[in-house]
């Protein structure tokens, strides 16, 4: 089997599985959007075990800029026209995020950004999405979840795709 043909059976099969987890038992723990974003970002990032480990990092590293600046905007009101204080909020965090990649661990702004933008799409489009909530409410929770389950079935799907590859 040829290793595009493996690693389409691999993440074909897998990607079954995560949606029907994402869908049935781990329904409202996580999304399977998030999490082939994460598995793509794993992949786009390597596809290795620096790739896995950058993946969960950045995403989380972004998930947590997005979250910071929702708590500022649920708890900070400014006045200001034409939602100037959400762009001042999304710009400075954005900002802090991309800074952060002076550390090494969180030089990937891009698996960062992706962090960032699921968070605030989760926070924005779900009715009973919850900043201060410690439970997967919180757009922060949910996020981190989904994308530490997305990154662990890329590397899954590597492996996998490896050994079937090798018959």
């Amino acid at each position: 089997m040829t290793s595009l043909v493996a690693l389409s059976v691999s993440i074909g099969v897998l990607g079954a599985v995560a949606t029907w987890l994402a869908l049935g038992p781990l329904s409202g723990v996580v999304a399977i959007w998030i999490i082939f974003i994460a598995w793509a970002t794993y992949f786009a990032t390597g596809g290795n075990t620096a790739g896995l480990k950058t993946t969960i990092i950045s995403g989380i590293w972004g998930a947590i800029m997005a979250w910071v600046a929702f708590v500022i905007l649920k708890n900070v009101a400014v006045e200001l026209p034409l939602n100037l204080w959400h762009a001042i909020v999304v710009g400075a965090t954005v900002l802090v995020l991309c800074l952060g990649a002076h550390v090494e661990a969180l030089k990937n702004i891009p698996a960062s950004v992706y962090g960032y933008a699921v968070t605030a799409a989760v926070a924005l489009t779900s009715a009973n999405a919850d900043v201060m909530a410690a439970n997967t409410s919180n757009p922060l929770v949910f996020a981190v979840i989904s994308i530490v389950v997305g990154a662990l079935f890329g590397f899954v799907s590597g492996k996998v795709a490896g050994a079937l590859g090798k018959g």
